[in-house]
């Protein structure tokens, strides 16, 4: 991305709804659809006054039934619509994966090119919130496993509004993972409208010691994680993944060919996590003969969410988590 204008401060929520509002300016064919998104604003208030903008038309309320909302938007983007779908809760995506999984990924090969889907899913996923175990899951590799739908998590402000419009702009579902907790974080965001490429990870720490590889909130607990660390005299890589499919596999195997050593995080449980595919990636790669010390995997424990706020902290990888895990790579075969 390039721009003269100068960055403004911005939430992650607001970028996400700056994202909206700047492509419903500019084509008509762009709507939200979703439960609470109008008068209330959306759950986590990403909506918030876009209905006094566009009016009911474009801004549709939903009926509690996910399957619905994900029927419409099949529906209204294979006749050319580009609807930008909410889901509440990621856990709800459960209640629309017969049209998302088996019409809306499947449509375009099946019509050999001939149709398309322009749909956004977006949704609000992960723990940290107290909102227990039906509210609280990362289900993105279920989705990263199904030919025909994009998938990204980005992590910061600027680039949750550049994949956002980029996402509109496919002609591919495109799940858009929100994390929760990043919906308060601050960032520089241009106000221009700009696009940011998917399949493309970011190096948002360069180091020489080991690499962490890990996407959405996750980048935020490993880059406090590498800040400690380097007291320690442990140089930390944190690669921002951003985009889990497409992959950036090119970017990890230079990170990893460069340190030696590297710590895979993710907060989805680690049997069947993404972490898995990110292994694989590594294992068959030039990186994997200069490895130093065998992959690690740091993931959230193969449990539900609990509802207490000790026992939720303890199910996924804190930044305590990834200091100890780190640190325990980096002196490894030393």
């Amino acid at each position: 991305m390039s721009t003269n204008e100068t960055p403004r401060e911005l939430t992650y929520l607001e970028a996400v709804r700056e994202a909206m509002v700047q492509e419903m300016r500019q084509d008509p064919d762009v709507f939200l659809i979703g439960e609470d998104i109008g008068v209330y604003g959306g759950a986590f208030g990403v909506s918030k006054g876009m209905l006094e903008e566009f009016g009911p038309e474009r801004i549709r309320e939903t009926p509690i039934s996910e399957a619905g909302i994900a029927g419409v938007a099949t529906g209204a983007a294979l006749m050319g619509m580009r609807p930008i779908m909410e889901i509440m809760f990621m856990d709800f995506i459960t209640l629309s994966t017969n049209q998302l999984v088996n019409q809306a990924a499947k449509i375009r090969f099946m019509f050999g090119g001939h149709a398309s889907i322009p749909m956004v899913v977006r949704t609000p996923m992960g723990s940290g919130t107290g909102a227990a175990a039906q509210h609280s899951q990362c289900l993105e590799n279920w989705f990263v496993g199904t030919p025909g739908i994009k998938v990204v998590a980005p992590a910061t402000p600027e680039d949750a509004k550049g994949m956002l419009i980029t996402a509109i702009r496919d002609n591919n579902p495109v799940l858009f993972l929100e994390h929760k907790l990043l919906y308060r974080t601050k960032g520089n965001v241009p106000e221009e409208t700009y696009a940011v490429p998917f399949g493309k990870a970011v190096v948002r720490r360069e180091g020489k010691h080991l690499s962490i590889i890990t996407y959405s909130h996750m980048v935020v607990k490993a880059l406090e994680a590498a800040q400690v660390l380097e007291k320690e005299g442990i140089d930390v890589e944190v690669v921002d993944l951003r985009s889990l499919k497409p992959l950036d596999s090119e970017t990890i195997v230079k990170s990893v060919t460069k340190t030696g050593r590297v710590l895979i995080v993710h907060e989805a449980p680690e049997t069947g996590g993404f972490g898995g595919e990110l292994a694989a990636v590594i294992a068959s790669s030039e990186a994997f003969d200069r490895l130093d010390a065998p992959l690690v995997r740091l993931a959230g424990r193969n449990v539900p969410i609990p509802y207490n706020r000790t026992l939720e902290k303890a199910a996924v990888p804190q930044v305590e988590d990834i200091i100890k895990a780190a640190r325990t790579l980096a002196t490894e075969g030393r």
